[in-house]
Parts: C-alpha cells; sequence; structure tokens
C-alpha cells in the first residue's frame, strides 16, 4: 500500500492471535497467526486522495504530493453503465445517471481502453462475457456491525481488541476484529471492533425477505444497505438470537452495535470460457466483475489487488495479456472454490473446532 500511498500514514491494526471459542466463553484453541486489519472508508479516502487529490481528515494533515508525470483524474459516482461497444478503433461507453438531483437522460463517452470494475452484479459482465454465470444465492446471510473499542466491558476487550476469535456451531459462524476508528485512526481507545455473524436463511423464505426489507419498505436482493436501515422487529429477533446462541463476548457485541447491516453470501466463479479480455482486448474485467468469492476466504481484495498490479505491466508491454489471464483467472478459479468449501464447512458442515 505505501508504494502507492503519498500519504504515507498508517493504515492498519494488528491481530497478534486467531482464538477459537466456547459457547460458555473459554477460549478452545488459540492460534499467534498475526493479520493486519484495515476499513473500507480509510482505504477509500486514503485512494480518492491518491487519484483526485480529495482532502479528508482521513489524511491526519498529510499533502498529497503531486508529480511531473500525473495525469488529469476525474471520479463521478451515480453513474450506471447500460452499454459498451466498439465503436470504430475506440470504445463507447453509454451510461445514464443514478442521483436523484440529476435527470436520467443517457450519456456516452468514448476511450482507448476500458477497466470494468463494475462488482459482482455486473452488467458490463452480463454484456460482453456470455459464457459467465449470474451470481446465485450460497443459502447464509451475513450481519454484519461495529462496537467503539472503549464502550466494550474488559471481559469482551480481552477477547476481541487485537485479537481475531472466532466462534463455531450448527448452522452459524461469527467472527470479529480490530480495525481503524473514526477518521481511520489506529490509536488504541479509538478503533472499533468490527463483526461478521454467518446465518442460514433459506433463499425466498419469509425470513429472507424481512431481512432484506428496510424501514421505507424496499426489499434489495443482495445488501440491506448500512445507515440504520435495518427493521427494529428484525434487529430485534437477531438480538434474541444472539443471547440464545452465541458466547457471552458476542453477545455484547451484538447487543451494543447501533446501526447493523445484512448482506447475503453468493457465488460468482470466474467466466466458463477462462477468458477476461473483451472488446477485442480493448477491455478487461477485473476485481469482484471477474469473479465473487465468499468473505470466508478474505480473497477479493488481494484479487483486485492482484489485477491492479498486474495490468499495468500488460500495458507496459511486461507481460502478455495471455500471461495475465492464465494468472487472474488460475487465482479466481482457486479461491472461488475454496471459498466455497469453507462456507459449507461451516454453515452446513461440522466444524473442526465448533464450540
Amino acid at each position: 500500500m505505501h508504494t502507492y500511498d503519498r500519504s504515507q500514514r498508517p493504515i492498519a491494526v494488528q491481530s497478534h492471535q486467531r482464538l477459537y471459542l466456547e459457547k460458555s466463553g473459554k477460549i478452545l484453541q488459540h492460534e499467534n497467526t498475526p493479520q493486519r486489519m484495515t476499513s473500507w472508508d480509510l482505504l477509500y479516502y486514503l485512494c480518492r486522495a491518491n487519484f483526485d487529490l480529495v482532502q479528508s481528515d482521513y489524511l491526519q494533515g498529510r499533502s498529497i504530493p503531486k508529480h511531473p508525470t500525473d495525469g488529469k483524474a476525474e471520479y463521478e459516482y451515480g453513474r450506471f453503465v447500460t452499454n459498451v461497444e466498439q465503436s470504430d478503433d475506440q470504445i463507447k461507453v453509454t451510461y445514464h445517471s443514478t442521483r436523484e438531483s440529476e435527470p436520467k437522460s443517457e450519456h456516452a463517452v468514448t476511450a482507448d481502453f476500458v477497466v470494468l470494475a463494475d462488482g459482482p452484479s455486473s452488467h458490463s459482465r452480463k454484456q460482453l462475457s456470455p459464457s459467465s454465470a449470474s451470481r446465485t444465492y450460497a443459502g447464509y446471510v451475513a450481519f454484519r456491525g461495529t462496537v467503539a473499542e472503549n464502550d466494550l466491558s474488559e471481559s469482551a476487550a480481552s477477547i476481541f481488541v487485537e485479537k481475531f476469535p472466532f466462534f463455531h456451531d450448527a448452522g452459524t459462524q461469527i467472527l470479529a476484529y480490530t480495525i481503524p476508528g473514526e477518521n481511520g485512526s489506529v490509536t488504541a481507545d479509538h478503533r472499533k471492533v468490527n463483526w461478521v455473524w454467518y446465518v442460514n436463511v433459506t433463499e425466498g423464505s419469509e425470513e429472507y425477505k424481512g431481512i432484506m426489507t428496510d424501514k421505507s419498505g424496499a426489499t434489495h436482493q443482495w445488501t440491506l444497505p448500512p445507515g440504520g436501515t435495518m427493521r427494529s422487529e428484525v434487529w430485534d429477533a437477531q438480538i434474541r438470537r444472539a443471547r440464545d446462541t452465541l458466547p457471552p463476548q458476542y453477545i455484547e457485541l451484538v447487543e451494543k452495535t447501533k446501526m447493523p447491516f445484512v448482506q447475503a453470501i453468493t457465488d460468482l466463479p470466474p467466466p466458463a470460457d477462462g477468458k477476461c479480455w473483451v472488446l477485442g482486448g480493448k477491455g478487461v474485467l477485473v476485481g469482484d466483475a471477474l469473479s465473487g468469492f465468499r468473505p470466508h476466504t478474505a480473497a477479493s481484495t488481494s484479487q483486485a489487488a492482484l489485477h491492479a498490479l498486474l495490468l499495468p505491466r500488460v500495458l507496459n508491454g511486461k507481460i502478455s495479456k495471455e500471461e495475465y489471464e492464465k494468472e487472474v483467472i488460475g487465482f479466481a478459479k482457486s479461491m472461488q472454490r475454496h471459498g466455497v468449501m469453507l462456507g459449507n464447512r461451516s454453515q452446513f458442515g461440522s466444524h473442526p473446532l465448533r464450540g
């Protein structure tokens, strides 16, 4: 990260151990496995600062030095791409605005090359990669939330702070770890504990529909957005489930969460034809638009980083498109299979460290 982040600020909190808990809250097993954890909001603002010089408190007073070779960069949010096609020797991208303050009329831009990074529900992938499968539900959801480090009791802090604890039981898995806090602070007592709780929910059931319906009555397909959109009756039911099934430290964590959200866990294998290049080689599918992994692998960000590191080597002529494709498709196949194995073992099988 420091190779590409000109702010050079600290970005991660280290977890020193993996813990596996019994339902009583006792430690069943521990492993000395250091890992570094960060947060999406910190990564977002650092990427924006380096890309188009957006200022924020996440920079901690640092400035981003300009290089003589810097080009022009523009970041436009609220854009839904409706079509990508070859137009003479360029690529034409057609889109419309999704901002409430703007009309939904179509616009188009042209480019010499396009990087298609529009996520696991990618409209571009469906259009340009016919061998790609559709995103499918894996049979369980992930409830998520954060709690300020200094809001935890001493007993809970001893399990969660700078550690990576897990609890496994039939049809459920919950884990937690320390991440940067407000404005990306990595200072002790200013950080947060982030938790993820996987729960089996039948697709198409009334329970699934209820979980994915927000306070305004809108039903979402894959993610109930963060920001306090979860209905109180859904969250109250989840708190009751926590009290019945989780170790006491996790019960505290769930009860102290103020704005939970939930996402469906899905599968998205890489294109069946093993191709990532589209538009006659003038476009490439990257990140989750190429393949989506279950979060147990913690590999989706690694995949995006792999693409970001290798793609300039293709464009600079250091490796061929074929070499790039072999590397990224091989990684995607391996991680996608591994995620399915891990998730199915935890949610539908018997985990060896079940508490």
